[in-house]
């Protein structure tokens, strides 16, 4: 009994033990977090004391401070110096108007000025000075204003007055007067400048169409364009465009005036005076931009009001020429009128049966032509080239060299297909001739205004018609391919090949870029010989036959000293200006380069063993044959360049020459019915009007940038299988016949509504 009692009093004992045991822990711990806490609050208040004792100190620093006669004499005078700001005096509106009027003046005179150019004289000496100082740029300049009152032609005050107008959008929307006077000024600047540069290049001003060039990302290419001799232009602008900027930037900021009308964001409402001051702005720059958008829109409609308020300050349009309209109206006037360009007007009896039975027509003519046609187009590869500027320089009158330039293409011209091609312009629109060449529409059939389809038509359409579908439709998009050696955007290429249905674009930025990109000694642009070998990379790379399109660079504007061992500067002996003479053999001896390499690469043509025809034609003549230009009995000769269709050793078509008397002469538009018909290949019904237009009517087109006067119809030269100019009065009843019918369906394809089925274009 005993043991049982001491284990029993053991257990109680080690219990008690650990229950204290539990309880001291417990209580430990308690007793720890509030001394974590007191330290805490100890801490804090510690802080507090700290930071307002720090508080404390910086007041009395502050009183200290400001308090100090020093501080005091400097308040007084930021107080001063508030007060007088306060009471800037506003810039008065006369002042106001003063400085439009002025600016709006220098700005009408500075882009009239870009058209004019120092004329040359052969003999100075038989010129007398009064003839030179009116001929001169000052003196032509001079001519424009006081024609005002020598002839009452107010065409200086009715481009004053369109500038006037943007100049008012500008000060109503940006509502600060002196920075829309800067915002103007480096506009007006900049359209002057560039007006000048693309006269001196191109004999044609800027139109709207070159502002999608712009927009597209292509402001560095520009600049490449730039002649040496207009750099100093560009600089003084630079220059005397960042001194009026910072003017008025201070002018801005020291002109009590703040906004040209009151008018305030916030609280809008807050007051009748307030209420007052938005309504008036907003009505005002409503009405400016109203009036800006009215006068644009209608100043090239007949008999609209501003179409009759130009004409009766003296605007006579010359549609035909924008130089020509932009040198008498003035370029201001001439750029609005562009800017909303028509496509077409509708022609007569235009409707969906006239259409179907257009279509029925020429699909029955079509079938009976491919009846005597062995082959499809999409038989053999086609290369389409537009070689850039090639032309024949022996041809120009006043141009006589010791050496032939293209002794190899002119001996290719003997042995095919070949003539003259009749082109658009002279030193630039290789964009039309593309277009025309690519779609078989005609820029002459356009309306007037019409000066650019790639930049005008083009991206409003669809789902437009090119040839390169025709080989789309048998093998897919592989079908077709173009190289540009150049930038992708350049006339919206990229976005428009695209539509066109072009499976890749390949260009100096494209993914991938093109692969061959050697120039020749210090020339800018890639080789002829480079561009040749990009298209024989895609020949090689395709199973099947295919459409290729090639728009090569090599000899693209300018034309300076780039080619080392030039011969042609000791073969040219031309009697020309030392001047014009650089120019030209700079040229010949590009378009000498273009002449071997095109042989060699239709010799490697020539080893492949699948059948190919290449259309090869100059787009243009350079702009560098000022004394035959200035003489216009040369303005068509200054228009023809050189074309050919030629096929390889394998193609059936090797060896052909199509009868001269039919080929002599032709305009792009018809290369595709022609290289059919050198192929013997099938036609589609829109190829077969294409071909009997042309048996009717062997080549006409839109002069641009001509100042030649072609009576009745001058805005479009018509040439027989001759080449003779003819009068549009005087074509046959059967080519006028035919004309209406290609005038019903390029409106179908562009404007109208589209009644031409698939079929229409479906070629075999």
């Amino acid at each position: 009994m005993p043991t049982v009692a001491s284990e029993t009093d053991s257990a109680a004992d080690a219990s008690d033990a650990s229950d204290a045991s539990e309880t001291s822990g417990t209580i430990s711990n308690v007793s720890d977090d509030d001394a974590k806490l007191n330290s805490l609050t100890l801490l804090i208040r510690s802080i507090k004391r700290t930071a307002s004792q720090i508080s404390a100190w910086f007041i009395t620093l502050a009183k200290a401070i400001l308090t100090s006669k020093q501080m005091q004499s400097l308040l007084k005078a930021l107080a001063t110096i508030h007060t007088l700001w306060q009471k800037r005096p506003k810039g008065p509106y006369t002042l106001y108007a003063v400085v439009m009027a002025l600016m709006t003046a220098a700005a009408t005179l500075f882009i009239q000025w870009g058209m004019y150019t120092e004329p040359t004289y052969d003999d100075p000496n038989a010129v007398d000075d009064t003839t030179k100082i009116l001929n001169s740029v000052n003196g032509q300049l001079t001519k424009f204003v006081s024609q005002m009152w020598l002839e009452g032609k107010l065409n200086w005050l009715l481009n004053f007055c369109a500038l006037g107008m943007i100049y008012l959008v500008l000060v109503f929307i940006l509502n600060r007067f002196w920075i829309a006077t800067a915002v103007f000024a480096i506009a007006m600047s900049s359209f002057a400048v560039a007006n000048s540069i693309k006269v001196d290049l191109r004999n044609e001003p800027v139109i709207p169409s070159d502002l999608s060039f712009l927009s597209s990302g292509n402001g560095g290419e520009i600049t490449s364009f730039i002649p040496k001799g207009s750099q100093g232009l560009v600089d003084g602008t630079i220059t005397m465009l960042v001194w009026l900027t910072i003017i008025c930037l201070i002018l801005q900021c020291i002109d009590g005036r703040r906004c040209v009308i009151p008018f305030h964001w916030w609280r809008p409402f807050r007051n009748a005076k307030t209420i007052i001051g938005n309504c008036t702005r907003i009505i005002a720059a409503a009405l400016s931009v109203a009036l800006l958008w009215s006068f644009t829109w209608n100043l090239g409609t007949n008999g609209s009001w501003s179409y009759n308020w130009a004409k009766s300050l003296g605007d006579r349009p010359v549609p035909w020429s924008t130089a020509a309209d932009a040198t008498n109206n003035g370029p201001a006037v001439s750029f609005l009128r562009l800017a909303h360009a028509k496509i077409m007007e509708t022609p007569e009896n235009y409707s969906e049966e006239t259409m179907l039975d257009l279509a029925q027509r020429y699909a029955k003519n079509a079938q009976a032509t491919n009846q005597s046609r062995a082959n499809e187009l999409t038989d053999s590869t086609v290369i389409m080239i537009l070689s850039e500027s090639f032309s024949d320089p022996t041809r120009v009158p006043g141009v006589a060299l010791l050496e032939d330039p293209m002794p190899n293409i002119r001996t290719i011209k003997d042995s095919t297909t070949s003539g003259l091609m009749l082109s658009s312009a002279i030193g630039g629109g290789t964009a039309n001739i593309e277009h025309q060449a690519l779609t078989g529409l005609s820029l002459a059939l356009f309306d007037d205004s019409m000066q650019s389809p790639y930049q005008e038509l083009v991206p409003h359409q669809q789902n437009p018609y090119t040839f390169n579908q025709i080989w789309n439709a048998k093998y897919g998009q592989s079908g077709s391919v173009a190289v540009h050696p150049f930038s992708k955007d350049m006339y919206l290429r990229d976005a428009n090949y695209k539509k066109f249905g072009f499976n890749h674009l390949y260009t100096l930025d494209s993914t991938p870029a093109i692969t061959h990109q050697e120039h020749i000694d210090s020339s800018p642009y890639v080789s002829d010989a480079a561009s040749y070998q990009n298209v024989l990379d895609a020949l090689n790379n395709s199973t099947h036959a295919q459409f290729i399109q090639l728009v090569t660079m090599q000899n693209h504007t300018p034309y300076d000293d780039f080619y080392t061992n030039n011969q042609f500067r000791e073969a040219d002996i031309s009697e020309l200006s030392d001047d014009e003479k650089w120019g030209i053999d700079s040229y010949a001896k590009g378009v000498n380069l273009t002449d071997q390499a095109t042989a060699d690469f239709l010799n490697q043509l020539n080893t492949i063993e699948k059948p190919i025809t290449v259309i090869f034609y100059g787009d243009h003549l350079p702009a560098v044959y000022s004394t035959a230009a200035a003489d216009n009995n040369n303005t068509i000769p200054l228009h023809e360049t050189d074309y050919s269709i030629w096929s390889n050793q394998t193609s059936v078509s090797a060896g052909t020459k199509l009868d001269a008397n039919n080929t002599g002469f032709v305009s792009s538009n018809y290369f595709m019915a022609l290289a059919a018909e050198h192929m013997n290949a099938k036609v589609s019904p829109y190829l077969e009007m294409l071909t009997e237009v042309h048996a009717t009517l062997p080549a006409f087109n839109r002069l641009v940038g001509s100042n030649s006067s072609w009576s009745d119809d001058s805005s479009t030269a018509y040439l027989d299988a001759s080449g003779n100019r003819i009068k549009r009065k005087e074509l046959s009843e059967e080519a006028r016949a035919l004309l209406r019918d290609y005038r019903l369906v390029q409106y179908d394809m562009t404007k109208g509504k589209g009644y031409l089925q698939d079929s229409f274009f479906a070629a075999g």
